[in-house]
Formats: structure tokens, C-alpha cells, sequence
């Protein structure tokens, strides 16, 4: 009989893991990450197979594996150790099904100000572990930057929604980070792999304080939590040894791999022409092009959740050749109020339009000082307003004149660390907070643009900063290829033919490349760039079915109204199946006994 209820009780566990447990990143299609999801499988099984108290992953939070959404498993402890294994292991689930309803409801009316979306959806809510005997909630906010600006509001909030619950007795909420990886990690050089964000700091306009801001905003993104890089690119008059007093002011070169290693200046990494050993150069256009590619792609940046780049004024060479080589997320405008600054801005906004860079702020430096307790404007109003308007960019910021400012930057020591409580220091910090919100909302933008939806057999298209999404029939996409190995360079004749496209061919995966273009494998092994100018102007599918998305966990109930035919453990979700293996114990058991 022992034996019976041993082979019982592993049997039941067995079940839990019955089925899948999804793991899939927000572009990735199931095809490519099958044999992870078996291997984890078995790896849980043999863990839980090892411990009387064992645990059970639910995937509660989005069925839909190409949703925005990165995937949470849910951590709920129950006790295996029944000496009735069926009945009362069914009513462990179902009561732990209620908790974690009860918890994760609470937590879904807590809304991500960047994105729109609660917190359960979003996939913050990590390693939720519920303790029955003593009521006790557990669980783990895993936010996307270690420097979001609402994480407090965040802790705070999901204390008390979870403590509202009437069974709750205590609740231990755990604040961590995981950086958002790269979008584009596999086609940039190997010292900027581990960067997440890279910001250009641009005026298209000398003299007008811009290396003043992208040095304060480094250290405000510093001061916010954020691991934070600055590369001054001006390589004809550079600035950055200037405004900090780093203790080493030469960059060092690792011996073995040849790349730089950056000096650091209060935890922020530093990389200048001036820290080269020569104050400024004398060079040609395009011998200065190859000096800052390699300054910047020779560099060991390690990990970085943003990197500052001071941008040098113009839209000549040196810019194009930057925003080209390395994948830029934004770009921050700086400019000052005279008519003169607008026009040169006006050029750098435009120059970043037709490179895919969105421009996600202005600050317009210089705009006013205070005395007699009036604010006055000496260099007139509007200049950055005018910005705004003309090119639609969200957030607007005015810097005054300040004696301290520009004494901090002729120190060493910038102002947001000299006086971290002042005036000047809370402008930098809301234009630090601007930085990681529409960073953040880039991303999701981005990651989510084109995807393939396995219910519907199409490629789901959502261009940043559009609001309409269609679909494409993946056949039609691979054949609209425009690279060389689908059209002849020379004679415009076109290589892939029809035929040579099956009509049922479906991508393997799909991920972002920047912001203007995805890459797509398909079976074949050809990985293609698709830009989103090129897919707007495919033809559409139409009348598209909206596939049934179905959140959370089943109930019995659910369960009970399936089909028998629907009714196999790869059908179900992680809870019903595990529910219907219980019934299938009881039932054997019960039928044992009366034989």
C-alpha cells in the first residue's frame, strides 16, 4: 500500500509538469524553443522529486507567447505529503488557485505609468510564493532598469493592495532589476553588447552648452541607480576631461584583446579623444570618422543600462557615421532661445528623422534668470517651443542661466554632484526621469512592432509610433525580399521566384533590428531585414480572425465544459491539467477500493 501511495504521489507530480511552461522572449516564435521548454521539464521534475515540501509553476499571466509581455512563472508552495493523495491534493490546488487569483488580482490594479498596462501584465511580478498555514505572500518586482523612477510608488503600492486581501496576515515584497538586453545585441560591435540604451546628446550647434547637459544627465541616470557611460565624440575640441577629475586620465588598453578600457569618474565610465593623451586633433574628415569608430566600438563598456554619447555640432560625416555604426535609442535636442539655434536644430531633428533615431526631448539651455522675485528672458522665449510643435517631440525643458553651472563644468565636478538638492539638479533629474520612461516605451514599441501570430498563421505589424496594425501573409513577406540574393544588383532581375515560396512557410523567429527594420529567419536558413517602410507597402490580409485569448488560470469548472476530445494533458493549462490528473487518481483509486 505504501508502495501504491509513493507511485501515487510521484505520479501526481509528474502530472504538474505535463504542461508547457512558456519561456518565450516577446518576437521569438515556439518552433525555435522547444527543446528548452522539454529540457526545463525534466530539470523541475528531478528538483521536485528530491524535496517532501515540493513546488508547482503556473503560468498564470499571458497564454499568447508573442504578447508584449515577457513570461512570469508563479511560485506557489503546497504540501505533497497527504496520506489521502487525490481528494486532498485537489483541494489544496483549488484553494491555492483562489490565493494566487486573490493576489494577483490585487496586483493588476496597479498600473505601469510608462506603459499603460498593469504590473501582473507587464511580467513584473517574479517568484510568488503563498504559505497557507501561516497566510504569508511573498513575491519579487522585477523591474526593467534599476533606475525607474516609480519603483517606490511601485513597493509601496503592492504592500498595500496585497495586504487588503482579507486572508493576507503579511506580505514581503522584493524590489530587484534585470536590464533589458540589447535589441539589437547580435549586430553590434562586441563592446557594446551588454549596452542597453545609448542616448545622443546633440545640438547641431556649438556654444550652446551641450556637453554641459549630456555630463549632468550621465550623473543625474547615475544617481538614479542607472550603471552609466559617457563618450564624448567631439574629437576636435573635446570636453570631458574639462568637466570631470577623473583620478586616471588615460585610457588604458588591455594587452591580449587590444580594446580600451574606460577611466571612471564616480562610478561613471569615461571615454574621450582628450583622454587619449592628446588634448585635441588635427585631421581630416574621415580619418576622424575612424577615430571615433574605434574610441567607441573598441571600448570594453561592459554592462551599461545607458550610454551618453556628446554628440560633435553639425550633421556632417562624423554624425551619420555615429548614428550608422552603433544602434542609438533617442536622441536628446539641445538648443538655446535665439531664432540662429533654431534653424541649426531644426537640421539635427531632421537628420535623426531620416535615420530612424526619435528624438524624445529638448532642452533649452540659457532660457532665463530670477532677480527681484520676477523671472526675466534676455535671449527672447520660444525657441524650443517652436521645436516641439514643428516636429511633434513630447517633452520640453528649460535650463536657466546659472554662474554655478558653468563653474562646475570648468572644476571638474559637475553641478547634480556638487549640489545634488538644487534647482539645477531636479531639472536634471525630471530630464533623467523623461530618459527612462521613453526609453522604456521605445523598447516596448519596438519589441512588440512585428511578431508572428501561430493562431492566425500571420505576421502582426505595428509600427512605432502608429496606432493601425495589420497583417501580412508570411509567404508574401519573404518574397518581397529586396536583398542581393533575392534581386540582382546589377540587372534588377529578380532571383526568388514564386514558386520557390512555399504558401505554408512560417518564420522561425523575428527580432528588432533598431528602430527602422526587423530580421526574420525562415526555414530555409535566410535571415532577412525587413524595414517597416517596406512592409507598410505590402499587400494586407483583410477580414483577419482575432484569435481567443484565454488569461489566467482554468477552473474546474472550465475544465468540466471542455470536450473529451480537448481534453488531453498537452491541451490543458498547467492547473487544469494537473486537476484533471487528480480526478484521474481519485477515480482509480475509488475504483481500486471497490475491487
Amino acid at each position: 500500500m505504501a508502495a501504491a501511495t509513493a507511485a501515487a504521489k510521484q505520479a501526481f507530480i509528474a502530472s504538474s509538469f505535463l504542461s508547457p511552461i512558456s519561456n518565450f522572449g516577446p518576437t521569438c516564435s515556439g518552433r525555435t524553443n522547444r527543446s528548452v521548454r522539454s529540457w526545463r521539464h525534466k530539470s523541475s521534475l528531478s528538483q521536485c522529486l528530491s524535496f517532501g515540501k515540493h513546488s508547482l509553476d503556473f503560468l498564470l499571466a499571458n497564454r499568447d507567447h508573442h504578447s508584449a509581455a515577457y513570461k512570469p512563472l508563479w511560485r506557489v508552495c503546497c504540501d505533497a505529503s497527504t496520506s489521502t493523495v487525490a481528494p486532498a491534493t485537489e483541494d489544496a490546488l483549488s484553494s491555492q488557485q483562489s490565493f494566487v487569483r486573490d493576489v494577483l488580482g490585487a496586483l493588476s490594479t496597479i498600473i505601469d505609468p510608462d506603459f499603460g498596462t498593469d504590473i501582473v501584465s507587464c511580467g513584473f511580478v517574479k517568484d510568488l510564493s503563498i504559505d497557507n498555514d501561516s497566510s504569508q505572500v511573498s513575491f519579487r518586482l522585477e523591474l526593467t532598469t534599476p533606475a525607474c523612477p516609480v519603483k517606490d510608488m511601485f513597493e509601496q503600492q503592492a504592500k498595500e493592495k496585497v495586504s487588503a486581501i482579507p486572508w493576507v496576515k503579511g506580505v514581503s515584497v522584493t524590489m530587484s532589476a534585470q536590464p533589458a538586453a540589447p535589441l539589437v545585441a547580435e549586430d553590434v560591435p562586441k563592446g557594446l553588447k551588454e549596452v542597453s540604451n545609448i542616448i545622443a546628446v546633440s545640438s547641431c550647434k556649438g556654444g550652446v552648452g551641450k556637453s554641459t547637459i549630456a555630463v549632468n544627465l550621465a550623473y543625474s541616470l547615475a544617481g538614479m541607480g542607472a550603471r552609466v557611460g559617457i563618450f564624448d565624440a567631439d574629437v576636435y575640441g573635446p570636453s570631458l576631461p574639462t568637466m570631470v577629475s577623473p583620478e586616471l586620465r588615460v585610457l588604458q588598453m588591455e594587452a591580449e584583446t587590444k580594446a580600451i578600457i574606460p577611466t571612471e569618474y564616480m562610478g561613471v565610465k569615461l571615454v574621450s579623444f582628450g583622454f587619449a593623451g592628446q588634448t585635441s586633433a588635427i585631421m581630416r574628415g574621415p580619418m576622424v570618422s575612424g577615430v571615433i569608430n574605434q574610441l567607441l566600438t573598441t571600448t570594453e563598456w561592459g554592462q551599461l543600462d545607458y550610454l551618453v554619447i556628446d554628440m560633435p555640432p553639425g550633421t556632417g560625416d562624423i554624425q551619420l557615421t555615429l548614428c550608422q555604426v552603433v544602434p542609438i535609442t533617442a536622441a536628446v535636442i539641445v538648443t538655446t532661445p535665439q531664432k540662429l539655434a533654431f534653424i541649426d536644430v531644426a537640421k539635427g531633428v531632421q537628420m535623426f528623422s531620416r535615420l530612424k533615431v526619435p528624438s524624445i526631448a529638448v532642452v533649452e539651455n540659457m532660457c532665463y534668470f530670477e532677480g527681484d522675485g520676477k523671472r526675466y528672458y534676455p535671449f527672447g522665449q520660444g525657441s524650443g517651443a517652436q521645436v516641439i510643435r514643428q516636429f511633434g517631440i513630447p517633452n520640453l525643458f528649460e535650463l536657466p542661466i546659472r554662474p554655478e553651472l558653468s563653474a562646475a563644468g570648468d572644476s571638474g565636478k559637475p553641478e547634480v554632484v556638487e549640489d545634488p538638492q538644487g534647482e539645477v539638479a531636479r531639472i536634471f533629474s525630471e530630464i533623467g526621469v523623461c530618459v527612462v520612461q521613453q526609453c522604456a516605451k521605445l523598447r516596448q514599441q519596438v519589441s512588440t512592432a512585428v511578431r508572428y501570430d501561430e493562431t492566425i498563421k500571420a505576421i502582426r505589424v505595428k509600427v512605432p509610433g502608429t496606432t493601425d496594425e495589420f497583417f501580412l501573409h508570411p509567404a508574401t513577406v519573404r518574397r518581397n525580399d529586396r536583398s542581393a540574393k533575392s534581386i540582382d544588383e546589377w540587372t534588377g532581375e529578380q532571383r526568388l521566384q514564386f514558386a520557390d515560396v512555399s504558401e505554408n512557410i512560417e518564420p522561425e523567429s523575428i527580432r528588432p533590428m533598431g528602430n527602422y527594420a526587423v530580421a526574420i529567419n525562415w526555414p530555409d536558413g535566410f535571415s532577412q531585414i525587413a524595414p517597416y517602410d517596406q512592409l507598410q507597402a505590402l499587400e494586407r490580409l483583410v477580414d483577419v480572425p482575432e484569435p481567443s485569448t484565454n488569461l489566467g488560470m482554468e477552473t474546474s469548472e472550465d475544465a468540466h465544459e471542455r470536450t473529451p476530445s480537448s481534453e488531453s494533458p498537452g491541451n490543458l493549462s498547467g492547473a487544469a491539467a494537473i486537476l484533471q490528473h487528480a480526478r484521474s487518481l481519485k477515480s482509480q483509486t475509488n475504483g481500486s477500493n471497490g475491487l
